[in-house]
């Protein structure tokens, strides 16, 4: 029967961290930011969601969403404004063609996978509402640019925006109060700057204790650090770094990187109630980066640590004997080392003290580096019968 026909569309889409973070809203509902933010896609063959959205009349008990093999509550208001802009754009294609079928009408079934675990504090949102938007708008055959579908990532989950392109992305914060100037944009594709690499450290994959939309808004309202962050701070860091990433300076992008990652854990410092969401582990990797570049006698590698424990260390590909010696040297136990890439021998010792923090702290690593954005895939999740593909 036609009328019950199966229609589907697959992405994947990638997590992407942020360099110059964003953190603050100025509207929670359409999940406008404080400051603007820039980060770098990484790779989806380390990190990705792979999301299948399908729709067809058979579907009788209305939209679903499955994540990692859960059910998902899609009655919040972020996951109904995505569905709710994507219908609207499909309609309007709709309405200007009388032979499209009316997909905008039918109940979706959107079936996603990580292959990373979530809300480990790796960006896990992120990814997963870039794929659910390009899935969708893929299934509808949108002719919207990147650009334009970050604006209804963005109110799923604000650093979603940003995972729709690959490389290195900025979110501009704009100004307008309906958020329409509120959007990712590409600073430069992965293929400028390609040998940018990062080392996640996973400190605990256990859930954080404050939730970053909590925090947040927290911090808007009691850090007078902040207020500083977002007058003087960002918008200086954000040209900076754009300098930093056109000239492929990684001396001046570490910097950068560094100090962001600092003033925006001093504002959660400063937040009353204070939020930690650094620990002991997260500080020993620091001080392991400081000791790299100190004995490299330059600046090669730079740490970063978004709302949670874990440190993302960035480096370049010619500088991974050292940079990934000296880690390895201690983390030589933990499972995400690649085969032949790493040789302890190479790289600087830690300091006794710093070692054995990391060694008890660090449960595993994630080698990867800057990647594409989202990829269109004939993997489906939901096969023609409208079913989840048992995998």
């Amino acid at each position: 029967m036609a009328g019950n026909k199966v229609y589907r569309a697959s992405t994947t889409a990638p997590v992407n961290i942020a360099v110059v973070k964003y953190w603050g809203k100025r509207d929670a509902k359409l999940n406008l930011p404080t400051n603007s933010s820039l980060s770098v896609t990484l790779s989806q063959a380390d990190l990705r969601t792979l999301t299948t959205a399908s729709c067809s009349a058979s579907y009788s008990d209305g939209d679903s969403l499955m994540l990692n093999g859960e059910p998902s509550d899609i009655s919040g208001a972020r996951t109904q404004a995505c569905f709710r802009e994507l219908r609207a754009r499909r309609a309007a294609l709709e309405a200007s063609n009388p032979s499209l079928p009316k997909l905008s009408t039918l109940p979706l079934k959107i079936v996603s996978e990580n292959n990373f675990p979530t809300a480990a504090g790796l960006a896990s949102s992120a990814a997963g509402f870039a794929a659910l938007v390009q899935a969708i708008a893929n299934l509808y055959e949108l002719p919207d640019s990147p650009s334009e579908l970050s604006l209804i990532a963005r109110q799923g989950s604000g650093s979603a925006c940003r995972s729709l392109f690959g490389g290195y992305v900025a979110w501009r914060m704009g100004d307008k109060e309906d958020g329409s100037d509120s959007m990712a944009d590409l600073v430069a594709p992965a293929s400028h700057w390609p040998n940018m690499r990062a080392l996640i450290l996973v400190v605990s994959a256990a859930k954080k204790g404050v939730s970053s939309t909590s925090g947040m808004q927290q911090t808007v309202a009691t850090s007078g650090l902040f207020q500083q962050r977002i007058a003087q701070v960002v918008p200086a860091n954000m040209d900076l770094m754009e300098q930093a990433i056109k000239a492929k300076d990684f001396a001046k992008f570490a910097e950068v990187t560094m100090r962001d990652s600092n003033s925006f854990h001093a504002c959660c410092a400063d937040t009353y109630p204070p939020i930690f969401y650094m620990n002991d582990v997260s500080r020993a990797a620091i001080r392991a980066v400081e000791s790299i570049n100190a004995k490299a006698g330059r600046t090669i590698a730079a740490y970063t640590f978004d709302a949670g424990p874990n440190c993302v260390v960035y480096y370049l590909e010619e500088d991974a004997p050292t940079v990934l010696g000296a880690f390895a040297g201690v983390l030589n136990g933990v499972s995400g080392w690649k085969e032949d890439s790493v040789s302890a021998q190479s790289g600087a010792k830690l300091e006794d003290g710093i070692a054995s923090t990391l060694k008890d702290g660090v449960s595993r690593v994630i080698m990867t580096g800057v990647g594409e954005g989202p990829l269109k895939t004939e993997e489906y999740l939901v096969g023609e019968d409208g079913q989840p593909v048992k995998r």
